[in-house]
């Protein structure tokens, strides 16, 4: 579990200030889900007026608080989240949808709002039933005790085998206002997109009405925690989720409406900027990871070509095991081009491997060093990349390599 795992050495090496969101009040608690001397429990309140935008999973056995998200989210409005760890309230049938209903009417009792304007997510163990009664005794102390900035604090909780917190943070100008953009992050393994495959929360202080903060996160999805794999294996309770206060009203920021208001120009890039850092972080705390993976793939018939061929290298037990011990085996990245089911020609395909050529033109490289290649397989990022030489397609995933401590992590994970 979580709090007995070393921190991952590809952790970044510094935490940044995360700065108070107007309108948002954040607190943590020890209900004590399944862990012991640690928190497990988030509320996040938000003031009225906020606006609510998400993306889930696409399993076709989404857990309980999903759906409940999914039904919320139709009214585009947010005044509370709560979030558990240890548990992930999915398979849980009929007692699964009684819990979340308990928990929502649990928060909106004690914040004075209506269940409706509650959104619930939990990570955990799959198939044990939540007891939500535990919320009862603690919420009242969360709202009492909530307080602006506590980002980090709010990392730690929702964690499950992850080994560090993971937040970020940008400040950009919306009008002649200057808006701030904060995020938290959860995952580790069970990472394949289809969505975003783990749980993340971003809060905004601008002004921006519900449709046109969902368009804008469901397109910078795509190319942050969607081009992001650890072990092909998409989560029942995949939920990213973006609330925004509206408060940088006061200070003269615009109300926005559309997505393709020109004034959001440097919002989208900032925002892109956020999620493509807690991406990063979730790719770097991949369970058992001592390699961070940047696959590019050019050359391909199309970027969607490019992503399916990417996702197929970085999905790859035998690239990742390679990685893993160090060896620049690039007759496993040729596997995994050629059983992807995308167009490839073996004979104009080109390798590298931490920018040095090792294939090309369907063989070995001529000018190959082994001792040059072996260097660079040492170092912490390995960037891969693979040129088809059929097209003008791009794309890039993140991924990890597997280790052993993927497999003791995961064999013990409910013990």
């Amino acid at each position: 579990m979580a709090a007995s795992s070393p921190v991952s050495p590809l952790a970044p090496t510094s935490v940044p200030d995360m700065p108070a969101i107007a309108g948002v009040r954040l607190a943590t608690a020890a209900a004590g889900i399944r862990y012991k001397g640690r928190t497990d429990v988030l509320l996040v309140l938000m003031d009225k007026g906020t606006t609510a935008a998400g993306v889930y999973t696409r399993s076709k056995c989404p857990s309980a608080p999903v759906e409940w998200c999914r039904k919320m989210l139709k009214g585009g409005k947010a005044r509370a989240l709560v979030v558990n760890s240890g548990n992930a309230n999915a398979f849980t049938g009929k007692s699964g949808r009684d819990a979340t209903k308990l928990t929502a009417d649990i928060a909106a009792k004690a914040t004075g709002c209506k269940p409706s304007e509650i959104f619930l997510a939990s990570t955990g163990v799959i198939g044990e039933p939540l007891d939500a009664r535990k919320f009862q005794g603690v919420m009242g102390d969360l709202v009492a005790q909530a307080a602006p900035g506590a980002f980090l604090d709010a990392a730690k909780a929702i964690m499950t085998t992850d080994t560090f917190p993971k937040v970020a943070t940008a400040r950009v100008k919306l009008g002649s206002a200057t808006v701030t953009i904060g995020g938290i992050a959860k995952g580790a393994g069970m990472i394949a997109p289809d969505m975003a495959t783990m749980l993340s929360f971003v809060f905004t202080d601008a002004p921006i009405a519900a449709p046109a903060l969902q368009k804008i996160l469901s397109e910078t999805v795509t190319d942050t925690f969607n081009a992001v794999t650890i072990d092909g294996d998409t989560s029942t309770s995949d939920t990213l989720m973006t609330f925004a206060t509206g408060a940088a009203a006061a200070k003269g920021a615009p109300r926005i409406s559309k997505a393709s208001d020109k004034r959001l120009t440097a919002f989208r890039k900032a925002f892109a900027k956020v999620l493509a850092n807690l991406s990063e972080q979730v790719a770097r705390d991949g369970e058992g990871a001592r390699k961070l993976i940047e696959i590019t793939v050019e050359g391909a018939k199309s970027k969607a070509s490019a992503r399916r061929i990417a996702m197929s290298i970085g999905n790859s037990p035998l690239v990742k095991t390679a990685i893993a011990g160090e060896d620049a085996n690039w007759g496993r990245v040729v596997m995994a081009v050629g059983k992807a089911g995308e167009p490839a020609d073996r004979d104009k395909l080109s390798i590298w491997f931490g920018g040095i050529r090792v294939a090309h033109k369907g063989a070995r490289d001529p000018n190959y060093d082994e001792a040059a290649v072996s260097a660079r397989m040492k170092e912490p990022k390995i960037m891969l990349k693979v040129n088809l030489g059929l097209g003008s397609g791009r794309d890039r995933v993140l991924t990890c390599d597997l280790t052993k401590e993927y497999v003791a992590i995961n064999g013990d994970y409910r013990s």
